[in-house]
This record gives structure tokens, C-alpha cells and sequence, in this order.
């Protein structure tokens, strides 16, 4: 009868053959070597020993194959002491440890993937930078709030590292110049660095006030401003119908006394009358439309 094999979940032990009827086949994973219980707790030798047999059996499989899965899970479970690793420069980074650990865990897959184990290449050697590299794209990509330019973004790293040195040498915060001729850059260059950087982290409105009583409410509460102007906008919609059922000429009186500034004698000689008539013809026309005023807001 003939054998097949069924591949186990990642980290279980090597399938055994199973006797169907026909001929006997050796089983695909015959020559790998017995998986430890948790292969991510194994010893850096003992990972770095069952990683190279394993290579070299995923190089023989068929990519896609049931076989071909189990063996780089297995390679993956062995190697995430690498991820934690990489994953714990990045630690001062405000996103969750669990997410960046998952970003370098799909760096290991590339790099096990990508991997050639006949090369003279230490697998450790090969597969830190891509897994760094892959966290390094993630924050480049996805953890900036508001989208800057790639360039920028690298000129920020640069920009913190030196504000860090100068700032140790100095003992004080640099200057933008001081900044600028440290990495040999234009100054404006450097204030667009330092602009760009805003963009890495956004604020919310809903964030609570301070200790002090006076500012116990969310920002989106204090950062505003009465502004007049929509005082302004609301008078002048409510008097435009109002002005347009006024006489001609108390309409021309208004736009000579506050459109084009006239004095009530200037105005008086433009329309042919004395400066009392003018001020008495004024004086009723602005009682008329605040009463208009008034009419319309209790109405």
C-alpha cells in the first residue's frame, strides 16, 4: 500500500508516514531533525543548527506544498528571538510592542524566503537588517500622522541625532544655524526638517485640561475664539432687506455717511439740504431699521 504524509501545525513534531496500500515512499521529512516542544524557547546554537537543516530540506520543496509550509513555520518559530530582538531597539517608539514585533515577524518571512543557504552567509547576519528594515518602513509608512515626503522624513532622524550631540556639547539647545552647519545643510533646509517633524504625531481636542481649575475643560474648549466678524455677517443679512425697502434717498444718505465716510455737511451739500436736515433724516432712518432689527428678533 502505498505512504503518504500529512504535514503537522508549525512547532509540532515531524509528520509520520502512514501505509495506504501501494509502495512504499519515504516520507518528505524524513531527514529533518525532531522539533522541540516550543522551538521559540531553544538556545541561539541549537536554533542556529536546526535552521541550517532546514534550509537546506525548504530549498528540495515544492513552495506552496503542505511540507513546504510546515518547514518555514518551523524556521519562523525558531528565529523570533531574532524579531524580539530588533523589535527592542524600537522600544522608545510610542506604538504598542505587539504591533512592532508583528511588523519584524513579516521581515523574518521575507528573509527566510529570500535566503540562500548555500551562500557564506550566517542566516543571523542576513535576516536582522531585513527584519530592522521592515519595522524602519513601517513607521516611515504608516506611524506619521500627517503624510511628509520620504525625504523629510530621514531628515528628521538626522535632525534629532545631532540636536541630541550638539545639545551634550553645548549645554544648551542648538540653534538653527548651529544645526545647519553640523550636517552641512541649508538653514531653511533645516527648518523644513524641524516643520516636517510636527507632522509625526497629531494632538486631539478631546484631550483633558490641566490641573488648574480654570482650564479643567478639553482643548477643543480652549483654543477657541469669539470672533466678531460672524457678528458682523449676521447684522449686515438682517439689515440688507431692511435697507432695501428705505426711500431712495435715506439709502443714499447711509452710503455716503458710512460708505463713503462724508461728513453730515458734506452730505448735506451733495444732496442740496443743511447739515440738521441731513442729521434729522439720519437719525430717523437708523431708529426705523433698529426697530426693523428688533421686530425681526422677536418675530
Amino acid at each position: 500500500m502505498p505512504r503518504t504524509v500529512t504535514a503537522p501545525a508549525a512547532g509540532g513534531r515531524a509528520p509520520e508516514a502512514r501505509d495506504t496500500g501501494n509502495s512504499a515512499v519515504t516520507p518528505v521529512d524524513a531527514a529533518l531533525p525532531e522539533m522541540p516542544a516550543d522551538p521559540s524557547a531553544v538556545d541561539t546554537a541549537t536554533a542556529k543548527e536546526l535552521s541550517r537543516v532546514l534550509f537546506v530540506r525548504l530549498r528540495a520543496l515544492e513552495e506552496g506544498t503542505a511540507e513546504y509550509s510546515y518547514v518555514r513555520n518551523s524556521l519562523v518559530e525558531l528565529n523570533l528571538s531574532l524579531v524580539r530582538y530588533a523589535a527592542s531597539q524600537f522600544a522608545h517608539r510610542s506604538e504598542p510592542m505587539e504591533d512592532i514585533v508583528q511588523v519584524g515577524t513579516v521581515g523574518l518571512i521575507k528573509a527566510i524566503n529570500r535566503f540562500d543557504p548555500d551562500r557564506d552567509v550566517e542566516f543571523l547576519t542576513y535576516a536582522l537588517p531585513t527584519i530592522a528594515g521592515e519595522i524602519k518602513r513601517y513607521f516611515r509608512d504608516s506611524s506619521w500622522a500627517v503624510h511628509v515626503p520620504r525625504r523629510l522624513q530621514e531628515l528628521r532622524l538626522r535632525l534629532a541625532k545631532a540636536n541630541d550631540a550638539l545639545e551634550q556639547e553645548l549645554n544648551r539647545e542648538p540653534t538653527t544655524r548651529e544645526l545647519a552647519e553640523h550636517l552641512g545643510l541649508p538653514e531653511q533646509e533645516v527648518v523644513d526638517g524641524r516643520l516636517a517633524a510636527n507632522g509625526y504625531t497629531a494632538g486631539t481636542l478631546e484631550a483633558p485640561g490641566t490641573a488648574d481649575a480654570d482650564q479643567d475643560n478639553p482643548l477643543e474648549q480652549r483654543i477657541g475664539i469669539v470672533d466678531d466678524g460672524f457678528d458682523q455677517v449676521e447684522a449686515v443679512t438682517s439689515l440688507k432687506p431692511l435697507i432695501a425697502r428705505l426711500p431712495e434717498r435715506d439709502r443714499l444718505i447711509l452710503g455716503l455717511r458710512f460708505v463713503d465716510e462724508l461728513t453730515q455737511s458734506e452730505i448735506g451739500k451733495r444732496i442740496g439740504v443743511s447739515q440738521m436736515q441731513v442729521s434729522r433724516l439720519l437719525a430717523n432712518t437708523l431708529a426705523n431699521l433698529r426697530a426693523g432689527l428688533d421686530a425681526d428678533e422677536t418675530g
